[in-house]
């Protein structure tokens, strides 16, 4: 079985979709491939989530990420987006979720660390869940 692509999509691809890459490739790199993408993007990953994630998981995500468009992505299994109140343009794939997160950005680092919480708890539904995307040849 191959291992179904996963792409968290958010506006400018800085933070909660650059978590849910990270935190995927860090648990579930075994279960499913993850990737990130924005519509438009920033300059560089927001800096209060490269903190918080060196200290909570050791993870440095500017040392394997980056912010990029849409037209990077793979042909994806699975899109994720983060409930950023935008229109996302169509990414063909077989299973579509809205996560509908509060962008913690420019917010308390206890925000941050709620928000970061709450996206490692839905990638672990999300891995549970796998048998919705299906076995992909």
């Amino acid at each position: 079985m191959k291992k179904p692509k996963v792409a968290f999509i958010c506006v400018h691809n800085s933070c909660r979709s650059q978590i849910a890459e990270a935190l995927g490739k860090h648990f579930f790199a075994d279960t499913f491939a993850s990737y990130s993408a924005g519509t438009e993007i920033k300059d560089r990953i927001n800096q209060d989530a490269v903190r918080l994630m060196k200290q909570i998981y050791h993870i440095d995500m500017e040392e394997s990420q980056s912010p990029k468009l849409l037209g990077k992505l793979p042909a994806l299994d699975a899109v994720i987006t983060m409930g950023c109140d935008v229109e996302c343009p169509y990414l063909p794939c077989t299973y579509r979720d809205d996560w509908a997160l509060d962008d913690p950005s420019g917010k308390s680092d206890a925000f941050f660390i709620k928000v970061i919480a709450e996206i490692q708890e839905r990638l672990t539904e999300l891995n549970q869940s796998l048998s919705l995307i299906g076995d992909t040849p």
